[in-house]
């Protein structure tokens, strides 16, 4: 049985940029970095050089290693190495989103519900402290009831490496939406106390990337031109809620508007607006106790590194039996407003959800 921190044994499957990320994190929380596993040959040269630790290119021989594990492939492989994991009863941290498409993030969360591994998905905004100061003034009633969200996460030109695999919809499941719309649905349901989703209307779109003269001032990856861009670069989507809670959505790799990471959660009582990346946060509420006056309270707090946060809850969750986040079903229900959205903007109209 695990007691401490210092007695989980983790591997990284995938070990480009994000792969490495975690690692150096992972360190830091003082867990042992058993081993990485990559099928290309570079990248597992790369990860053994840094950090002095056995990679292979077989997920199965590095399972036989560890107690836990974190996904970082592209998201149509997450299926495979996820389920495997689940089979042999590891602890997973799986990167967003949870699949590339509806039925295979179905796969992942049957074979999650069967594992006595802990499971838990890469939504690291959640640990802004930003966003902790905004739900746990939410959940103390502050804001009153809580009905409309309004998320935003939009670049002005972002496309992360055109020609790379975020750029192909059979590897990715889609572009800018389920890229960075993952994240802000995830945001905006987790404020509404994630709610029953009902109906979406929504409108993906195409409009840069696709492009010989795509401007840019900087990109990811290499640019290996228009060829094989077949996502979309933008979304806008309004999305009905159970109990006539609602959220409007906002998302793009590249647009002709200024970027902004700008969230509103509109409640009965005040309202709170921050910035998801700047961390800027403030309070506006109205009151008519001698006389009326509006009130608009700006709130400062520290930066904090979120990826190394959700570590943090991860390795708690496995050592010490802690509070359960960032759940498989929460992300298979964000991952079904998607396919909703894609739904609603190929048929031109608003769809429901089915239970």
């Amino acid at each position: 049985m695990i007691q401490d921190r210092s007695d989980i044994n983790a591997g990284i499957v995938g070990l480009g940029n994000i792969g490495q990320y975690h690692a150096e994190r992972l360190v830091e929380h003082g867990v042992t970095l058993a081993g990485g596993m990559d099928v290309a040959a570079e990248a597992r040269t790369r990860f053994t050089r840094r950090y002095d630790v056995d990679v292979y290119d077989d997920h199965h021989e590095l399972y036989d290693t560890v107690d836990a594990v974190i996904i970082t492939t592209p998201n149509k492989y997450h299926e495979e190495y996820a389920v495997d994991a689940f089979e042999r009863d590891l602890h997973v941290l799986l990167e967003k989103p949870l699949g590339h498409s509806v039925d295979s993030a179905e796969q992942i969360a049957e074979a999650a519900a069967d594992s006595d591994g802990y499971a838990m998905v890469g939504f690291n905004n959640r640990f802004a402290n930003t966003v902790r100061i905004v739900k746990n003034r939410i959940d103390r009633g502050e804001l009153g009831d809580v009905s409309h969200v309004e998320a935003n996460y939009v670049r002005r030109r972002g496309i992360p490496g055109r020609g790379s695999w975020f750029t192909r919809r059979q590897i990715a499941g889609g572009g800018a939406l389920i890229d960075l719309g993952v994240h802000a649905i995830d945001l905006a349901l987790y404020l509404l106390g994630y709610p029953d989703v009902e109906e979406v209307s929504g409108v993906a779109r195409s409009e840069f990337g696709s492009r010989e003269e795509y401007a840019y001032l900087d990109m990811w990856a290499e640019d290996a031109g228009p060829g094989g861009f077949d996502v979309d670069d933008s979304a806008s989507a309004f999305i009905r809620c159970a109990g006539n809670r609602t959220i409007s959505l906002e998302v793009a790799w590249a647009t002709n508007r200024p970027a902004t990471h700008e969230f509103i959660a509109r409640g009965t009582d005040a309202a709170a607006r921050f910035d998801l990346l700047e961390g800027d946060l403030s309070i506006y509420s109205a009151s008519s106790i001698g006389p009326d006056h509006l009130e608009d309270t700006s709130v400062e707090t520290r930066q904090n590194d979120t990826h190394s946060d959700e570590q943090q809850a991860f390795f708690d969750r496995i050592a010490n039996d802690g509070e359960r986040q960032n759940t498989v079903e929460e992300a298979l229900a964000v991952q079904r407003v998607i396919d909703g959205i894609y739904d609603s903007s190929e048929k031109g109209r608003t769809v429901a959800l089915e239970d």
